[in-house]
């Protein structure tokens, strides 16, 4: 027997073996009986091709034919569902059309004979499945008709706060760049952060990324990089023309990122420091520098730095620091912090805390566990433990005197009997404070009682309706975005509460009903079921559907118990996370970008989880065991996991990555389109190249803009792209040096006259798209009569 026909029995024995195995396993379990019939055939073809008997084609073509309408039964014409059906024995069922396959079998080498009909079936079929799935056009709606005649303000070019506004619109009024001459944009500038020495040796050091959301002030851009340098740019050439290092100290920090700065002018003043930089760090400072030299403002705590761990008690390192810029509202900064997930119920608090921008001096805590004071702790005392604490960008408004705070739950995540009755007010919610006293105003919660890791990740973002109303979107990784009255947290589109899934373990409890936003869509994703679990072959396909029917899901809040794994859906990385969304606020227009991967989580009882040593990280670096979630102080472990096949890829049916608009005015959804290829990723881990539009996980923010343009990157794949959100098509796409998991921004150069646009391509390690230290600005080309004056 020749050496290929060996590979091809073996290859057709080996997926026999393993589709009887996980066919047995599947009708056991109630599931769908083909993949046992499918083992069985393959044997058959293996068998019938060793011995040489030419009815092989004729029980492929019957099995083909076979195959497709199942396929076609269970998932209709879903181009991808299909693929994940078919693609696998469409190759083989090609192979066997080769002349030395024919030849073995004792046939004309050619296409005539027994196997002319089931090799057009295979072709047209192949064909088929490609128009299918290269329609890669959104799903549209007939609200889909903008009005773009009218921009508004288009020279107010600059960007002054994390979302260019205290309402964190990530909207900008300029209109150069636009869908007919976006074809132009070209690159500007790069200018590259460097590492500073801090990069990790690997994904267990940490993880090390440039994500930050440049300002733009006067000429100039401000940013911050992973290691907390605050670094100033010409905003025309990207020329570094300072940079104040924050002698950081980063060990045991496990997410080395810094999403931005914050900006204050100083009413009044001149000279050095009457305009200020500000970023707050991973060893829990906050500095504040001169906008004009970078030199620290000395006037500002001690030598221009603010000590975040006062109040706090012990703090074991690595578990309390600052990613995300202060809210500037009122002459003050308001800030919270990120809280190490899942080590044990004593962690540091998730004290909100707000400092005078001038001087540095405490201003005032809201402090989860006493919401009633608001002062420092008395001496030998601290703000509560374990409390909810606030880790995203929060939102402010300066005209109510109100700064909104996304919030997340009281540690550990995933147990919650020990929680007290203020960690369920505040937790997983959005929580308005007076900014200059730091009460509670109102709080609305997203979650009750939170089990899953859906803290608020997204910055609340505010909108002024045409009727008058001051509304605030808010929206959660469950996929649900909630539309509140920013003046008192009344929703604005109707939320209900429903009923969800019961079973809580001894000694926590489940709320009975969670609140859901029926008055927009959700961005949940599909409902998973045995018929969306999905494979790159049929063995995966398989496995994937065996392992969906061992575990529990009854639908979205299903609890994760101990007994069996639980489908957790969304996943703790969206829905949305703190990319959050962009508005037209003019045309009452929202771009949303969603993610949709499943978690297979488990609960680990406490003596399981002490004999396999899982423990808290410590302050001299030690780890815990692979995906385990100590969570001491209560009575489980968690193993947190996404759910993936044996070959690394999710075990749902693409797309894994949306892009959406949603007219605010009907709350309808305009289009709907996949948000990136495979081209960077792919089974076990490996790329691709294949820019097939799948539609992949995607970590970071848009920008929208007056003149009908919504540029984003945040997918595993590096590129950043432009939608026109009147129709949803793709009109421009530039490759990056690695994945661009960050905010664009865009600004106005008077210089050269042109609207730039800017995105941090650092990359991510945990969302494996590489790494780079590049910020890179797009622009069209100069005017021909500013080129003279440029070279000057």
């Amino acid at each position: 027997m020749p050496l290929r026909i060996k590979l091809f029995t073996g290859l057709f024995w080996l997926c026999s073996a393993v589709l009887l195995w996980f066919g047995v396993q599947l009708i056991l379990l109630g599931g769908s009986p083909y993949y046992l019939a499918a083992g069985l055939i393959c044997a058959s073809v293996a068998w019938l091709t060793r011995r040489r008997q030419t009815k092989v084609l004729g029980l492929y073509t019957v099995f083909y034919a076979a195959t497709l309408i199942w396929a076609l039964w269970e998932s209709g014409l879903n181009g991808w569902a299909l693929t994940g059906r078919l693609a696998f024995f469409t190759v083989l069922g090609l192979w066997m059309l080769a002349p030395h396959y024919r030849s073995y079998l004792g046939l004309n080498p050619g296409f005539s004979g027994a196997g002319i009909f089931w090799p057009t079936l295979s072709l047209s079929l192949v064909l088929t499945v490609a128009v299918i799935f290269y329609l890669d056009t959104p799903t549209r709606h007939p609200e889909a008709n903008i009005d773009y005649s009218a921009p508004v303000n288009p020279r107010d070019g600059k960007w002054h706060h994390y979302g260019n506004t205290q309402a964190g619109s990530r909207f900008s009024p300029l209109v150069q760049i636009t869908p007919e001459n976006i074809g132009k944009l070209e690159p500007a500038w790069t200018y590259h952060a460097g590492t500073r020495g801090y990069e990790p040796a690997s994904i267990f050091e940490g993880i090390l990324t440039i994500e930050a959301t440049p300002l733009a002030i006067g000429d100039r851009l401000y940013l911050c990089t992973g290691y907390n340098d605050i670094i100033a740019l010409d905003a025309e050439t990207g020329r570094e023309i300072w940079r104040h290092e924050s002698g950081l100290d980063a060990r045991n920090v496990a997410t080395k990122t810094c999403r931005g700065v914050s900006y204050y002018a100083v009413p009044e003043a001149r000279g050095f420091c009457s305009h200020r930089i500000y970023t707050a760090t991973l060893d829990a400072r906050l500095i504040a520098v001169d906008a004009d030299s970078g030199k620290p403002c000395t006037n500002f705590g001690r030598n221009g730095v603010v000590d975040l761990l006062q109040g706090m008690g012990e703090v074991v390192k690595g578990y309390y620091y600052v990613t995300s810029p202060p809210a500037v509202i009122r002459g003050r900064l308001v800030l919270g912090g990120w809280v190490l997930d899942g080590q044990h119920t004593e962690e540091p608090s998730g004290v909100i805390r707000a400092f005078d921008a001038v001087t540095g001096e405490f201003s005032w805590a809201f402090d989860i566990g006493k919401p009633d004071f608001h002062s420092l702790p008395p001496e030998g005392e601290f703000f509560t433990r374990g409390t909810p604490n606030s880790w995203s960008v929060m939102s402010a408004d300066e005209e109510l005197g109100l700064v909104y705070v996304p919030t997340g739950n009281a540690t550990p995540d995933y147990y919650g009997g020990h929680r007290s009755a203020f960690d369920d007010t505040y937790s997983s919610a959005v929580v308005a404070l007076n900014a200059e006293t730091g009460e509670d105003v109102w709080v609305f919660q997203t979650t009750h009682h939170d089990l899953w890791d859906y803290d608020v990740a997204s910055q609340p973002v505010l909108i002024d309706l045409p009727d008058g109303r001051k509304g605030l979107l808010q929206p959660t990784k469950r996929g649900e975005i909630f539309f509140l009255d920013r003046t008192n947290g009344a929703p604005l589109t109707e939320v209900k509460e429903l009923p969800v899934p019961q079973g809580a373990l001894p000694g926590d409890w489940l709320a009975p009903t969670q609140p859901y936003s029926t008055g927009l869509p959700s961005f949940e994703g599909v409902e998973p079921s045995e018929k969306t679990m999905w494979g790159v072959t049929p063995l995966d396909h398989a496995y994937c559907r065996v392992k969906f029917l061992q575990a529990r899901y009854e639908g979205t809040m299903t609890p994760i118990g101990v007994e069996q794994p639980t489908i957790t859906w969304p996943g703790f990385l969206g829905g949305i996370n703190w990319g959050s969304v962009s508005i037209d606020p003019a045309r009452q227009l929202m771009l949303v970008n969603s993610t949709h991967v499943m978690m297979y989580n488990r609960l680990v009882e406490r003596a399981v989880a002490d004999e396999k040593g899982v423990t808290p990280i410590t302050a001299d670096g030690g780890k815990s065991v692979g995906l385990y979630a100590s969570q001491t102080g209560t009575p489980y472990a968690a193993l947190i996991k996404p759910f993936l096949s044996f070959f690394a890829a999710p075990c749902q049916q693409p797309p894994y990555g949306l892009m959406s608009a949603v007219d605010l005015s009907s709350g309808r959804l305009l289009w709907q389109k996949p948000l990136g290829t495979s081209r960077d990723s792919g089974p076990l881990l490996l790329r691709s190249f294949l820019p097939l539009p799948i539609g992949v996980p995607n970590l970071g923010g848009s920008l929208t803009t007056a003149s009908g343009l919504t540029f984003i990157a945040a997918t595993q794949e590096k590129m950043i792209r432009a939608f026109d959100n009147r129709t949803g098509e793709k009109v421009w796409q530039a490759r990056l040096p690695a994945g661009g998991h960050a905010t664009p921004m865009t600004y106005w150069s008077d210089k050269s006259q042109r609207q730039f646009v800017v995105i941090a391509a650092g990359g991510h390690t945990a969302m494996l798209s590489s790494k780079s230290d590049a910020v890179i600005a797009y622009a069209l080309p100069v005017p021909s009569h500013n080129q003279q004056e440029l070279t000057q």
